[in-house]
C-alpha cells in the first residue's frame, strides 16, 4: 500500500465515509482529512498525521494510563503472540488467563474472589447484569428481575448497559427496545450544594435515600441489583458525596439487593488505589473492569464476584454448563499476557502512590481556572477532574466543536461532552506536564470566550 501523506489515500477514504466512526460527528470529522488522523503515539503524547503533537489529556479514553508505546508491554505482546496467539475459552483455558484471574482477585476488596473475563466495559456490564439475574433465580428468588441504574450513568452500549445507563442522548434512539423492569436513581450532583468541591463533597449522602423510594415503589422482592459508577466518569466526573456509597451499600444489604460497582474507568489506579471501592471503603458484590487493565493495548474486560455468587452457580450436575454466557475472546491470551505486564509495571513503579501525589497537582491547577467567566463549576478526585462551563443555549454543540479544535491547535487533545471538559491524564505524567496541560486549557477557554 502506498505510504499515506497529506491529501492521502486515508483522507480520500475519510471523505467517502468508508470508516463509520463511533460517537462522532462523522460528516464533520471526515471533512477534516489528516487534521483528525492520529499517526503515532509515545508516552503521554499523540502525533497527528499533519505533524502536530498533542498531549493526551484523557489517557486515550481513560484506558492508557501508562502512556503509549511502552517497550515492556510491546515485548510482552510479541512474546505471547509467538507462544500462544489464541486458545478457545470454552471447556479449556490457558495459564495467562488463570493466573491473571487469581492476581486480579487478590487486588480486589476482600471477599471478591472470582473473575469472569469479557472484552470490554460494555460486555463486562452485560455480564454482571446476567449474573445478578441468574444468582437470584438459582436461589429460588426469580421474582427479583428489576435492575436499578442511575441518572447520568454510563455503562456501555450493550442493550443491558444502555438500559441501566442514564445518559439521554445514548438512550433516546433506542427507547422502544430497552430492557423491561429498569429504573433509575437520582444522580448525586447538586450544583447549589457542591460547586467547586475538591475531592468528595461534604453534602449529599442523603441522596442515597432515593433508593429507598424505588424500593417502596417496586418492592424489594422484585429488585435484583443496583449498578453505579463509584465516580461517574463519562457524564463529566460526578464525585460521590461523603457517606453516599456507604448508604447505598447499607440499603442494598438491608433489602437483599446486589450492589454492582462499574469500575471500568476507576479500576487499576485512577483513584490512587487498585479500585475506587477501596478508596471509598465500600465493598460491592460485583466489580466490572476493563480499559486500564491492559493499558488499552488489547481489549479486555471482566467481572469480579463474591464467593457467594460464584458458589451459587456451581451447583447441579457436574457435567452441566453452570452459566450459559461468554465470548469467543474471553480471557484472550494476548490480553492476559499484556495485563500481567501492565500490572507488573504498576506495582514496580508504585503507580498508586504516584497518582496520589499527582492528585494534588491536578486539583490545584484545575481550581485555579475559577476566575474565568465561562466556568460554572470545577471538580476533581483521584487523577481525574472536570470543568463545567456556563451553558451556551443554542450554541453548546458548536462550542464543543470549537473547544476540541482550539485544543488541537494549542497541543491538547480534549474530551468535550456538552458543556463539560473531562480530564484523566496518564499516570506517567509529570507535575510539569499537568501544569502545562491546564495552562493550554486556559488559553483554549479564553479563546472560546471571545467567540461565545
Amino acid at each position: 500500500m502506498n505510504e499515506l501523506k497529506n491529501e492521502s489515500l486515508c483522507a480520500v477514504a475519510m471523505s467517502e465515509g468508508r470508516n463509520w466512526l463511533p460517537f462522532s460527528a462523522n460528516r464533520l470529522v471526515n471533512g477534516r482529512g489528516d487534521h483528525r488522523v492520529v499517526a503515532s503515539a509515545k508516552g503521554p503524547y499523540y502525533t497527528m498525521a499533519d505533524g502536530r503533537t498533542v498531549f493526551d489529556t484523557l489517557s486515550g479514553l481513560w484506558c492508557t494510563p501508562l502512556g503509549h508505546g511502552h517497550p515492556r508491554i510491546v515485548e510482552a505482546l510479541r512474546q505471547q503472540a509467538e507462544t500462544l496467539d489464541f486458545a478457545p475459552g470454552f471447556q479449556m483455558t490457558h495459564a495467562p488467563a488463570v493466573t491473571l484471574a487469581a492476581r486480579i482477585a487478590k487486588m480486589a476488596p476482600e471477599g471478591l474472589e472470582h473473575v469472569f473475563f469479557a472484552n470490554s466495559g460494555s460486555e463486562a456490564v452485560d455480564t454482571a447484569l446476567k449474573i445478578a439475574i441468574g444468582f437470584h433465580k438459582l436461589r429460588g428468588d426469580g421474582g427479583r428481575f428489576r435492575l436499578i441504574g442511575r441518572e447520568r450513568g454510563y455503562h456501555g452500549v450493550g442493550f443491558g448497559g444502555m438500559s441501566v445507563g442514564g445518559i439521554v442522548s445514548n438512550r433516546k434512539m433506542f427507547a422502544t427496545v430497552m430492557m423491561p423492569g429498569v429504573d433509575h436513581l437520582r444522580h448525586p450532583y447538586d450544583h447549589a450544594h457542591v460547586a467547586f468541591s475538591k475531592g468528595q463533597p461534604e453534602w449529599g449522602a442523603c441522596l442515597a435515600d432515593d433508593l429507598e423510594r424505588l424500593v417502596a415503589l417496586h418492592d424489594a422482592s422484585t429488585i435484583a441489583a443496583v449498578i453505579v459508577e463509584p465516580v461517574q466518569g463519562s457524564t463529566g466526573v460526578l464525585v460521590p458525596p461523603v457517606g453516599y456509597l456507604q448508604k447505598l451499600r447499607e440499603i442494598c444489604t438491608k433489602h437483599g439487593i446486589l450492589l454492582i460497582f462499574d469500575e471500568v474507568i476507576t479500576g487499576f489506579g485512577r483513584m490512587g488505589e487498585n479500585f475506587a471501592s477501596q478508596r471509598f471503603g465500600v465493598t460491592p458484590d460485583m466489580i466490572t473492569f476493563a480499559k486500564a487493565v491492559t493499558n488499552g493495548i488489547v481489549p479486555m474486560g471482566g467481572v469480579i464476584v463474591t464467593s457467594e455468587i460464584y458458589k451459587t452457580f456451581m451447583n447441579g450436575p457436574e457435567s452441566a454448563i453452570e452459566f450459559a454466557h461468554g465470548y469467543t475472546y474471553s480471557g484472550h491470551p494476548l490480553a492476559a499476557a499484556v495485563a500481567h505486564t501492565v500490572l507488573d509495571i504498576m506495582e514496580e513503579e508504585g503507580i498508586n502512590g504516584r497518582v496520589k501525589a499527582l492528585e494534588s497537582v491536578l486539583e490545584e491547577e484545575v481550581h485555579a481556572l475559577r476566575d474565568l467567566k465561562s466556568v460554572k463549576d470545577l471538580r476533581n478526585i483521584g487523577l481525574t477532574a472536570a470543568i463545567e462551563l456556563v451553558p451556551a443555549p443554542e450554541k453548546s454543540a458548536l462550542r464543543s466543536v470549537q473547544l476540541f479544535e482550539y485544543g488541537l491547535q494549542k497541543g491538547v487533545l480534549l474530551r468535550v461532552t456538552g458543556d463539560i471538559i473531562s480530564f484523566g491524564p496518564p499516570f506517567i505524567s509529570t507535575p510539569e506536564q499537568i501544569k502545562e496541560m491546564i495552562q493550554k486549557v486556559r488559553k483554549v477557554l479564553l479563546k472560546c470566550e471571545e467567540d461565545f
